[in-house]
Order: C-alpha cells, then sequence, then structure tokens
C-alpha cells in the first residue's frame, strides 16, 4: 500500500520562492510508484492550499492564481486527508525552525528532518554558536547586538566590535536563510549600513570576523548512525555567496568534490558528523564549513537542516555524487521521518 505524503511548499519567510524551486523538484524526482502525493502550498499570507495543479506552476509563482482556488473546492486547509509522512520544503522561519515540526510532533505524523529542538537551535546562528562553544567546535569570532540594544547604545556596540573583530566582518540576521539581509562590511560606515540591513529581518544579529576562507560544504543523511556525502566546494561569482550569488548568478561554480586533499576531505566529513550528532539532527542536514586559504585551518560556518533541492543545489548534488540518486535520497528521507517517529 503506498505511503501518503504531504510535500509543504511555499511558507511566510524571505525564502518563499527558493522553497517553491525546492518542491519542484522534488515533487518531479519522488517515486509515485511507491507514493500518493499531496501538495500543499502555502502562501505568504499564511494560507494552505491542497494543490492540484501543473508543477511548473508552482516554480514559477503562478500556482496562487489557478482558477481552482476560485472555486467551492478551494480552501484554506491544514490536512484534509489521510496523510502518513510530511515532507516540509520550507526553508527558513515557519518551516525549518521547528514551527512545522512541532505541529507534526502533535498530529504524530512523522516529519522529514530534524525535530523541534535540533530544528529551532540550527536555525538560530547565535544559538547554534553558543551551544558548539562547549565542544570546542572552531567558529569565527564573533559579536551578538539585540536590537534594543543597539538602539540603546549603538556607539558601544560599534566600538565593540571594530576593537573585538576589526575589518572585515560579515552581518547576518540569526534566523535567516539563503544569505538573506547578510552584508560584508569593511569599514565603519559599511558595519552600521549592514547592521541596519539585517535588523530589517530579526531582531537578533550575529557580526562575524570574515575569514579569507573557501567555502567547502557537506551534506549529512540519516538518524541515528548519520553518514557524510562527499565534500563539495562553492566558487561564489561575487565577493561571498549571497543570495544573487546563489540562485540568480551563472558565474557561482559548485565544485565536487572539493579541492582538497584525500586526508582534508576525509577530517571534514568527520566533523560534518559530529556537529549533526551534537545538534541531535535527524533526517538530513548540510553542514557548511570556511577553509582558510592561507592555514587550512577549518571553521563551522552554519548547519542548514532544510538544505535547498533545487536543480542546482548542493545538497542533493553531493549525494549523487557520493552514488546516491535524487530518486533514492527521497526515498530514503522518507523511510528515516518514519524511523525516528516510530522511536
Amino acid at each position: 500500500m503506498k505511503k501518503k505524503v504531504a510535500i509543504l511548499f511555499g511558507g511566510q519567510s524571505t525564502e518563499h520562492e527558493v522553497s517553491r524551486v525546492s518542491a519542484t523538484s522534488v515533487l518531479r524526482n519522488i517515486d509515485q510508484t511507491k507514493y500518493d502525493i499531496y501538495p500543499i502550498g502555502i502562501t505568504k499570507a499564511g494560507l494552505w492550499f491542497e494543490y492540484t495543479g501543473k508543477l511548473d506552476n508552482i516554480e514559477s509563482g503562478e500556482w496562487e492564481k489557478d482558477e481552482y482556488y476560485k472555486m467551492p473546492g478551494g480552501q484554506n486547509i491544514l490536512f484534509n486527508k489521510e496523510v502518513d509522512v510530511v515532507f516540509p520544503v520550507l526553508h527558513g522561519l515557519y518551516g525549518e525552525d521547528g514551527t512545522i515540526q512541532g505541529m507534526c510532533k502533535l498530529l504524530n505524523i512523522p516529519c522529514v528532518g530534524p525535530g523541534v529542538m535540533s530544528s529551532a537551535m540550527c536555525m538560530d546562528k547565535v544559538y547554534t554558536k553558543y551551544l558548539l562553544e562547549n565542544f570546542n567546535i572552531k567558529q569565527a569570532d564573533y559579536v551578538v547586538i539585540n536590537a534594543h540594544e543597539y538602539v540603546e547604545n549603538k556607539d558601544v556596540l560599534l566600538e565593540e566590535i571594530e576593537r573585538k573583530l576589526g575589518y572585515a566582518v560579515f552581518i547576518k540576521p540569526s534566523n535567516s536563510g539563503s544569505s538573506v539581509g547578510i552584508t560584508k562590511a569593511h569599514n565603519k560606515e559599511e558595519l552600521i549600513q549592514g547592521v541596519e540591513e539585517a535588523l530589517k529581518y530579526d531582531r537578533k544579529i550575529l557580526v562575524e570576523q570574515a575569514i579569507n576562507a573557501r567555502e567547502i560544504e557537506v551534506a549529512v543523511l540519516g538518524n541515528d548512525y548519520p553518514e557524510a556525502s562527499i565534500p563539495g566546494e562553492i566558487i561564489p561569482a561575487k565577493e561571498f555567496y549571497d543570495y544573487e550569488a546563489k540562485y540568480n548568478s551563472e558565474a557561482s561554480k559548485l565544485l565536487i568534490p572539493a579541492a582538497l586533499d584525500e586526508a582534508k576531505l576525509l577530517s571534514i566529513r568527520e566533523e560534518a558528523i559530529k556537529i549533526y550528532t551534537i545538534l541531535d539532527c535527524a533526517g538530513m542536514a548540510r553542514v557548511d564549513f570556511l577553509v582558510d586559504k592561507e592555514t587550512e585551518e577549518v571553521y563551522l560556518n552554519e548547519v542548514n537542516t532544510i538544505p535547498g533541492f533545487t536543480k542546482i543545489s548542493m545538497y542533493p548534488k553531493m549525494w549523487q555524487a557520493t552514488g546516491k540518486t535524487y530518486v533514492q535520497l527521497i526515498d530514503e528521507l522518507i523511510k528515516l521521518a518514519i524511523e525516528r517517529n516510530n522511536k
């Protein structure tokens, strides 16, 4: 008997458009001989709809305009039929941060990817740092800024950043993905602009010392016995891998395997599994590293619990290079969700 799988896409985060593209790839590759597919689109306004139209309309965003929703059958729903597994292809807030995972937990429905605590922790870059510091995971030096503190003590905080980190620095919203709201500052003027830009997306932001580094990523898969893919390397078209370089520039390159010696590749895979385990991840995550171009020291950059699944995304590409097809990957993720829910 086929398992009924709900594929969630869209959502209310700044990564709504990326989610639609990722979900379209998943829907095109899932094995429909094994699964009954139940696509659920979530609008930016937070309305949930069962979608039965063309896949191309999901990717383009036209799905919300389909005549289907003007008919009596088009309705705001959560789940209006039996569902065996939920696959949230929702990047960022209200999808990758433990909220969807908590809903599934309450409904006792297996959910692809890490659980509530792990999802929330990995989504919040600041708290990921706080936790991993206790396990001696090497990370870039940083300063945390809260919105109310910045309003009250702007000059003091800026002086602390300059004293502790110098330039250049990266400024990041603590809870955001796909490099949305991230900037790089080379001086005080750019720092102020970057902080104020990041505060548009989160009340808590992270300012990190910039490392002259190569960007290395590892795909991790599994529950109690996770495995790591061959690491890949990002060669961005711009100074850093921002939203434009990730999704809109054909000049960015993905190199699999990363151009490092075998011993370094192995140690990075082992470090990825260690971090995945510490954070109690399950199902999947992409662990991103920075490798200093001069010293080759390895620093954790961040952990993504619902990595991109677009046709150019690193997570499925790294598994393909490791010997697992896109179809096999989706199948294994669904099995892992059921396995974890039964424990």
